[in-house]
């Protein structure tokens, strides 16, 4: 097994509809609502791949912990196809920074296809231990591929003053533009949102959204992005990454993570996450190469580079979001916040 990672046995599948199913852990697991978990997929190609899976349950209902997967390639089919009650499986702790800062806020939701998985996270999380009112619009191709069509319908009716469920059906509406989803939301510019789905869908909402003013910071998106690496393979830096650093002087680094602060000499070769690790810190991490956000911090005074990014977009990156698996520092003192 790698370091950090765990092996959780599976207790059920549900089928959700034909192309998706939800598969249920017998474990407890500590996590935010809209966090994913990394799961490693055996492969005879190559041994193991790692995927990202949102969590679909709440961690404030008392019911296990759940990812939902529709087929998508080859690890998503292998699940569907393979996994079953007694399955084991390893996973990486739950990450991600798809998550509301308070159950208690009114929301505007968008979700379509699978994207409606960590947003059902959230819904649930709301409505069991939130005060908030949400507004979900969601989005597919028609009413058979609806994920969680019963449970949204029960959630609704029993909660008919804060949970508002609007269903858009491709087969019937035609794909939703962003004049349309404008109009949708409106009523509810002022509030947080989330949004999650194919990238065209994200773009179309984000534009909306935009268009109503909404300011980028209320803007939360979560991108789907197949991991190229195995982190679960790459848990722990090979030796060559620890060979002693350039003599240059560290930059002093502060950081804000979990309600406390740390402050630590930083060396200028040495990746963020890395250091932050090897400090003893449990900063949140999947796949260490830039291609998903599970490690993303804010930048809240100084100026990193980043080796790589293939999830941030331009927006991201001047809101002072930057990837810790991929910055090295660029100026004398950084300070970064996961709050």
């Amino acid at each position: 097994m790698s370091e950090g990672s765990r092996v959780l046995r599976v207790s059920e599948v549900i089928a959700e509809t034909p192309q998706a199913c939800s598969v249920v852990f017998d474990a407890a697991l500590d996590y935010r609502p809209g966090q994913f978990l990394t799961l490693r997929i055996p492969s005879d190609e190559c041994g193991s791949v790692a995927r990202c899976y949102s969590l679909s349950s709440s961690p404030f209902t008392g019911d296990a912990p759940q990812v939902t997967v529709k087929r998508d390639g080859y690890a998503s089919n292998w699940i569907c196809d393979h996994v079953a009650a007694g399955t084991e499986l390893e996973i990486l702790p739950p990450s991600g920074v798809f998550t509301p800062a308070s159950l208690d806020e009114d929301l505007l939701l968008f979700a379509a296809g699978s994207g409606i998985t960590p947003v059902m996270s959230i819904v649930r999380s709301v409505l069991a231990q939130g005060r908030g009112t949400l507004n979900l619009v969601y989005a597919n191709r028609d009413e058979t591929s609806v994920i969680f069509a019963r449970a949204l319908r029960e959630l609704a009716a029993e909660h008919p003053d804060r949970l508002t469920v609007v269903h858009w059906l491709e087969s019937v509406q035609g794909l939703p533009a962003a004049e349309q989803l404008r109009t949708l939301a409106a009523p509810f510019a002022a509030r947080e949102t989330f949004v999650c789905g194919p990238r065209p869908f994200m773009t179309a909402a984000t534009t909306a959204l935009k268009s109503l003013g909404v300011p980028r910071s209320r803007i939360h998106t979560e991108k789907f992005v197949s991991l190229g690496g195995n982190p679960f393979e790459r848990a722990t830096p090979a030796p060559a990454a620890r060979q002693a650093e350039p003599a240059e002087e560290p930059a002093a680094l502060t950081v804000n993570l979990d309600g406390a602060e740390h402050r630590f000499a930083w060396p200028r070769q040495r990746k963020l996450l890395d250091h932050l690790l090897d400090n003893g810190l449990d900063a949140p991490y999947s796949c260490r190469e830039g291609q998903c956000s599970a490690c993303a911090c804010r930048i809240t005074a100084g100026e990193v580079k980043m080796l790589n990014n293939d999830v941030l977009d331009s927006e991201d990156i001047a809101d002072g979001i930057v990837l810790a698996c991929q910055s090295l520092p660029l100026t004398d003192e950084v300070s970064i916040s996961y709050e």
